[in-house]
């Protein structure tokens, strides 16, 4: 009877908390729009990734210009949707920055949704008059969609959570994410053939709008947080320069462990997510319905995905955090993808490669990232905002070029070249996630 007390413990806790914690509600909320929108349309761009079409991944000149000179820009269209998107990333960051640095959180955070939805609005028109290139342009902005609207959650997160509170609550709040993760594949896979690429855009920006509401409800929670951290000014300009966060990473010993982990998590992503494309390529290759079957077939890999998380989250996630910190969020993740490379280089079938492309992504968000976010809810306000969002943009995408370039020369060997690769990576993974795990030791158990 132990199991079914322990369960029945963690429920009345979180039924607790929901009434003890009124923003608790609307931070599940806000998460669950969110990742309901951003999995309407992955599939999507996942679709656009894996198609056999550079005519409508990139504009006719570019193609043009590149066969020109005897380059078949399909043979190296993931790594230049890749490149591409590394260098919004770094056009964009500034921007960024100039946002976080002039303006307060209740005009910058509405301005950054409400900049998405329009954007969606236009590539709706775009994918309805299939206008060529669209899917390059719609899949480098997805990926800046994930990382800034992502990243601005956690740090929005880390303004209303003490350190405690976020260990208590960040899992029940993940967990948010993760049923928007289960719900928005559902819909893309069962409404997709219907409606068509285009109109599932406008349900992504019905789901963003319903997070612009979840923002304003917050606000004062955030204010009153600031507050009690002894900052008056709790709602003004943070000021400072434009690029600080990228100075902060370079001088904090802490933040720059967690870039490195980052940058190496994301390498042992991408280098499965580029064989799981080149899958996909080959399955779908000369099929007239490829951009449908594509997107159903990632819809599935992500309902499987979310179904893991889901499930870690709410029975492993809030305990592993409360009893033991974040090490073994942080280190058991990491081992285990070390043993999936290992386990691919031994015998790299496509099966695998799928399972261990869940487990990759599964143990990142339902252990290593809530991990991370707790960290930050102990570090000053410039750090949340301006490192973390360059960690979580310029270094991420940093990481997804140079080993989508890589991905390129180590596939000359075949798959066992890649995953033999990929074990050092994964090596350096778990060696940056020990690091992380000794320097975040060493602050104090809440700085505010």
């Amino acid at each position: 009877m132990e199991p079914a007390k322990d369960t029945a413990g963690r429920f009345d806790h979180l039924r607790g908390a929901l009434r003890a914690y009124p923003p608790l509600i609307w931070s599940f909320l806000y998460f669950f729009f969110l990742l309901t929108g951003y999995y309407v349309m992955r599939p999507v761009r996942d679709a656009v990734a894996a198609s056999n079409d550079p005519a409508m991944v990139f504009p006719p000149a570019m193609v043009e210009w590149f066969a020109a000179r005897g380059v078949d820009l399909g043979e190296f269209q993931i790594q230049a949707l890749f490149t591409g998107t590394f260098l919004s990333m770094l056009l964009l960051q500034p921007v960024y920055g100039a946002l976080v640095s002039r303006f307060p959180r209740r005009v910058f955070l509405p301005v950054v949704y409400l900049v998405f939805i329009a954007c969606l609005l236009g590539f709706y028109v775009a994918f309805d008059v299939d206008m060529p290139g669209r899917g390059g342009a719609y899949f480098i902005w997805v990926a800046v969609f994930n990382l800034f609207a992502v990243s601005v959650f956690w740090s929005f997160m880390a303004d209303i959570y003490t350190d405690p509170e976020a260990r208590r609550l960040y899992g029940f709040i993940a967990a948010g994410g993760t049923v928007g993760g289960l719900l928005g594949p559902e819909i893309t896979s069962r409404l997709v053939s219907q409606l068509g690429v285009g109109n599932m855009l406008l349900v992504s920006a019905g789901f963003l709008a319903l997070c612009l509401v979840c923002i304003l409800r917050l606000g004062p929670w955030a204010r009153q947080r600031e507050r009690d951290r002894g900052n008056l000014a709790d709602d003004e300009a943070m000021g400072g320069r434009v690029l600080e966060g990228l100075r902060r990473i370079a001088a904090d010993p802490l933040l720059r462990a967690l870039a490195f982990l980052m940058f190496f998590g994301v390498g042992v992503g991408t280098l499965l997510y580029n064989e799981q494309n080149a899958i996909v390529r080959e399955m779908t290759a000369g099929n007239p319905a490829a951009a449908e079957q594509a997107t159903a077939f990632f819809s599935t890999i992500d309902k499987w995905i979310n179904w893991v998380v889901l499930v870690v989250q709410v029975f492993l996630t809030r305990t592993l955090l409360i009893r033991f910190g974040v090490a073994p969020l942080l280190m058991v993740p990491a081992l285990a993808i070390l043993a999936g490379f290992c386990v691919l280089f031994a015998s790299p079938l496509p099966m695998l490669v799928a399972v261990v492309q869940v487990l990759t992504r599964a143990s990142e968000f339902s252990l290593s990232k809530p991990a991370r976010e707790t960290i930050y809810t102990r570090v000053d306000r410039e750090a949340r905002y301006k490192a973390k969002a360059a960690i979580d943009t310029v270094v991420y995408r940093g990481g997804d070029l140079a080993f989508a370039w890589l991905h390129k020369l180590m596939a000359v060997f075949g798959s066992s070249g890649v995953f033999a690769g990929g074990i050092l990576v994964a090596g350096a993974f778990t060696a940056s996630a020990w690091r992380v795990v000794k320097e975040q030791a060493k602050l104090p158990a809440d700085r505010h």
